[in-house]
């Protein structure tokens, strides 16, 4: 199926590893001009080449995110290169365990600027791109808002807050024709959540307990399984859906009595 992505220029952020990955190689084979933001510079060259060296098409800018002018930066000069945005992702952040015992208010705001200020200020500075084409927003958020983890006020603060601005969002961008969406994310393997159980003493027993409760084939979601959500939700083809929260997560979320 042509997803009519073929030339967009669409910005990820975190795109260099992990979910952002996933949803940049997705977005490259179908022909659409991904632009990975992130702050390693190493990590932003690697995926370039690897995608260039496979015959496709995908940009980088440098930009450490927590810093609102870096935000600015990094839109300003896609539109300077690439001359438009037809969508954004936004999907950097990080589960930074800045707990409600343990934290503090330095802490605490820390976090949020690590996983959802950037959020507003990318979709901030892209938006005048976003109403002249016709362009959409694609949040990534995570099962934390929704069910709790325990010991990580911070992210789980940056996620409601995410599920919250996609709707906001969809709503008033509704006359400019832009739509704005989000998945929402449970247990998917990605090389971040494979270092984790790799520290633990018991890291397979972890995973086994995990697996266990994911409905679905007791198995973690992949990115690419996001990823092809991501492209649909980006793409032409999902043109009357907005301000959804869409679970990609084997039932995790909603269908514990399925256990």
């Amino acid at each position: 199926m042509d997803l009519g992505l073929k030339d967009k220029v669409i910005l990820v952020t975190g795109g260099a590893k992990g979910i952002g990955r996933g949803i940049v190689d997705a977005l490259a084979r179908e022909g659409a001009l991904p632009i990975i933001i992130g702050r390693n510079e190493r990590d932003n060259e690697q995926a370039r080449q690897e995608l260039m060296n496979a015959g496709y098409q995908v940009a980088t800018v440098l930009a450490e995110l927590t810093r609102p002018e870096a935000c600015e930066m990094a839109v300003r000069e896609a539109v300077e290169k690439y001359g438009r945005i037809d969508g954004l992702v936004n999907n950097a952040g990080v589960n930074d365990n800045v707990s409600l015992a343990e934290g503090t208010y330095a802490s605490f705001m820390d976090s949020l600027h690590k996983s959802l200020v950037h959020y507003y200020l990318m979709a901030h500075f892209a938006l005048p791109e976003l109403k002249k084409n016709g362009g959409s927003i694609l949040n990534i958020g995570s099962k934390v808002a929704e069910t709790g983890q325990g010991g990580t006020s911070g992210y789980a603060a940056s996620n409601g807050a995410r599920n919250a601005l996609t709707r906001e969002w969809a709503v008033e961008l509704l006359p400019h024709q832009v739509r704005v969406n989000a998945i929402i994310v449970a247990e998917c393997w990605t090389p971040l959540y494979e270092k984790w159980l790799a520290s633990l003493p018991d890291g397979d027993e972890k995973l086994e307990t995990i697996t266990r409760n994911i409905p679905l084939g007791r198995r973690m979601t992949t990115s690419q399984e996001i990823a092809d959500m991501a492209v649909f939700l980006l793409s032409p083809r999902s043109s009357h859906t907005t301000g959804q929260l869409i679970h990609v997560d084997g039932g995790y979320v909603h269908l514990d009595r399925g256990i």
